[in-house]
């Protein structure tokens, strides 16, 4: 019986691959509480950081953060580390210097990820971006590949790289050290929205059959989980355009020289991405490798998400944590093809490239929003309850940065309007 359980999961579980980097942190097991001053739900960027920031300017607060698997396992751990300014969508009303506050929260939170600034290139191969607005390439263009057409730089914007493992598990530590419980593979199975909010719990015990359940009470709850239990966030994330869980992709390559990063026109060390289609994005690592990154399952327009009836409490299908990316597998199928064409494309970029060794391909979740507008707002059910998400491939800082001004709303210490508004 527990052999053919055992068979039925794996079967349900696909595989995302290995990144390059790893998370260096084990949260310490200890008794789930009965009620907590603050709640987090979701142990990426923006929960470990609101965790780490709400110990850090209240340490007599109770802090509890719940990771339905493992801190990490999600778009944080397996993004490409390239950090951007702003969001998605552009400059919005009240967000403030993300790259500038970036920094700071990493500094002020004790964390050490590599993190350089040095600038991004913006590529283009056409004379429009992807939005309609003209593009000229530089005259001294220092990248100047092929992937249909010339592609070369056309505007140098503020960003630049991190990496990924190493700001998961520094801010793990340093939410953890300050005083936060992090509890690992407990999932919120519902909300219901009372005053404190009851959040209910489920762990499913390795190798056991049995679902240990609990019902934990909270003040303050931020719902932090992106691509993954979308359901919580309601119709924040639902309606009539819903916000669509994708798995995007990324491969990396054995070291390169100083001479053949030259010879690509990465020098300066700065990643790069397109404005235009198809979409390529691209960074170095401190030890000369390149990670180059595109493609999305479901496609553009596709969806394995069903969209969630109104309900009194928030619910999530633990069998669907991802919305059926769970069940995807890059070593197969569509994903599989999806980086079997970036591979191509990354060979045939350059002359350097064309024999290159391939060490790791991987995918990762990501969250994109009608007009990429990410979320940052109050639940429609409570004023108690935050839910940030829906960064749509662009939070590599926005996450960090939303998840300290989280804690600061969820302290009172946020005084101005503190939703994320459309221009």
């Amino acid at each position: 019986m527990k052999r053919a359980m055992k068979r039925a999961m794996k079967r349900r579980t696909g595989d995302w691959g290995k990144t390059p980097w790893t998370i260096a942190f084990r949260a310490k097991t200890a008794p789930l509480p009965e009620k907590v001053d603050v709640a987090i739900v979701g142990g990426g960027f923006t929960g470990l950081a609101a965790a780490a920031m709400v110990q850090r300017l209240a340490p007599e607060k109770s802090v509890l953060l719940l990771e339905a698997e493992h801190v990490g396992n999600g778009a944080s751990g397996r993004t490409g580390g390239m950090v951007l300014a702003e969001t998605a969508a552009g400059h919005l009303p009240g967000l403030g210097d993300v790259l500038k506050a970036y920094r700071q929260i990493l500094r002020e939170l004790g964390v050490k990820a590599d993190l350089e600034l040095p600038g991004v290139w913006e590529l283009a191969r056409g004379p429009r971006s992807m939005d309609g607005k003209p593009v000229h390439p530089l005259e001294r263009s220092p990248i100047e590949w092929t992937d249909l057409g010339r592609l070369r730089a056309v505007k140098k914007v503020p960003g630049g790289s991190v990496n990924p493992g190493k700001v998961v598990s520094g801010l793990a530590r340093a939410a953890q050290t300050a005083g936060a419980q992090i509890a690992e593979h407990i999932a919120v199975e519902k909300l219901e929205f009372t005053h404190p909010v009851r959040l209910h719990l489920h762990r499913q015990r390795s190798g056991a059959s049995s679902v240990e359940r609990k019902v934990v009470a909270a003040d303050q709850v931020l719902i932090a989980t992106n691509a993954g239990s979308v359901e919580l966030g309601d119709e924040l994330f639902a309606g009539r355009e819903p916000a669509e869980p994708k798995l995007t992709f990324a491969l990396a390559t054995a070291p390169l020289t100083k001479k053949q990063l030259r010879e690509l026109g990465l020098g300066s060390g700065r990643p790069f991405y397109t404005v235009d289609l198809p979409y390529l994005w691209g960074r170095l690592l401190d030890n000369g490798r390149l990670i180059l990154g595109s493609g999305l399952v479901p496609g553009w327009g596709e969806s394995m998400r069903q969209e969630s009836r109104k309900k009194k409490a928030a619910k999530f299908r633990k069998d669907e944590l991802w919305s059926g990316l769970e069940k995807v597998d890059v070593r197969a199928g569509e994903a599989a093809q999806r980086l079997a064409s970036l591979e191509k494309r990354v060979r045939a970029l350059h002359p350097v490239l064309q024999k290159i060794r391939v060490t790791h391909r991987w995918g990762g979740p990501i969250l994109l929003t009608r007009d990429f507008m990410p979320v940052f707002r109050q639940h429609p059910h409570s004023a108690h309850v935050i839910v940030s998400g829906g960064y749509s491939g662009h939070g590599v800082a926005l996450s960090v940065y939303l998840g300290a001004r989280a804690a600061r709303v969820m302290l009172g210490k946020f005084a101005r309007e503190w939703e994320l508004r459309g221009r």
